[in-house]
């Protein structure tokens, strides 16, 4: 396949490391001039769960260039960059041609849905995907639990088969779901719990885990979330969310969580989608949600000089 990867720091390079790696032709874009001369002198170097290899075949560009034909587009930026993307495949990309988005937090797809056709859209959940950019050319990931991938909307298709099959080739764990939905909130409540807690206190998940009022503090921002999605009408696969991101933590280990990476390159985070996307939800419910309230104060407080 042709594949063009907007948005490839940390995990959109370990996407397109390994896609290369498997045979096809990638092209990766990203903002990061430093990085993508890296790519393209030296090759993309990703090591990790994966094992460690240098992958000369991808080439990368940047943003203002324009966009190669493709049989498939990923979206791997943040959240607040899908609208953009979605609007350069609109405006150059093949007209047929899926769109497949993996981001964290809430929000993405129904973005997406503004700009590009429902069903050209697919979405994606990557689970347990620790990934940082060691230096411009070097992305390394410290786990890669599973890829799961949907519909927009939900259903099957022979398109998803396809794309599913792409990323089982590869080397990722991948499974696809008719109710990409509910993963996409099991996800997030993954994320709210540890986002905002890891970025506040500049703690690794693990050392999070050690210390029992943070972690209460976490649990607490996660239990939000997932009051909000059962409100919602949300079909989760567990009962207890307690148990659910304890669980889900503990495979982890010392990883850090996207949004703590940001603040420590001086970047200003996806809170608006994660931590603060909660309170944004709850209050047509009339829910009350005071710990992800504060949480979403101190992240914004800490970034506002970033």
């Amino acid at each position: 396949m042709n594949i063009v990867i907007i948005g490839i720091g940390a995990m959109g390079s370990v996407y397109g490391g390994l896609f290369a790696a498997a045979g096809h032709d990638v092209i990766g874009i990203d903002p990061w001039q430093d990085h993508i001369n890296a790519i393209n002198q030296n090759g993309l170097r990703v090591s990790g769960a994966s094992g460690d290899r240098t992958v000369t075949s991808i080439k990368a560009q940047s943003p203002d260039d324009l966009l190669p034909d493709a049989d498939l587009y990923i979206i791997a930026t943040k959240a607040a960059n899908v609208q953009a993307a979605g609007e350069k495949i609109i405006k150059e990309g093949r007209a047929s041609s899926p769109v497949l988005t993996i981001q964290n937090g809430f929000g993405s797809g129904e973005i997406l849905a503004e700009i590009v056709p429902k069903d050209r859209i697919l979405l994606g959940v990557a689970e347990g995907f620790g990934a940082s950019i060691k230096s411009p050319g070097h992305a390394h990931h410290s786990s890669m639990t599973r890829i799961r991938l949907g519909l927009y909307g939900g259903g099957s298709s022979a398109v998803l088969d396809e794309i599913t099959t792409l990323w089982v080739e590869a080397g990722f764990p991948a499974e696809q779901y008719g109710d990409i939905d509910q993963l996409i909130w099991e996800k997030f409540v993954c994320n709210v719990t540890l986002s905002g807690a890891c970025t506040i206190t500049g703690l690794t998940v693990a050392e999070l885990r050690k210390d029992p009022a943070l972690w209460q503090i976490a649990v607490n921002c996660g239990v939000e979330a997932y009051t909000i999605g059962k409100a919602r009408g949300v079909h989760f696969s567990y009962d207890d969310p307690v148990a659910y991101v304890t669980a889900f933590a503990d495979k982890l280990g010392d990883a850090r969580p996207s949004m703590s990476l940001d603040h420590l390159a001086k970047r200003k985070s996806e809170i608006d989608v994660l931590n603060g996307m909660v309170p944004v939800m709850a209050k047509s419910l009339n829910i009350p949600t005071p710990v992800n309230e504060v949480v979403s104060a101190l992240v914004r407080h800490l970034e506002k000089d970033f």
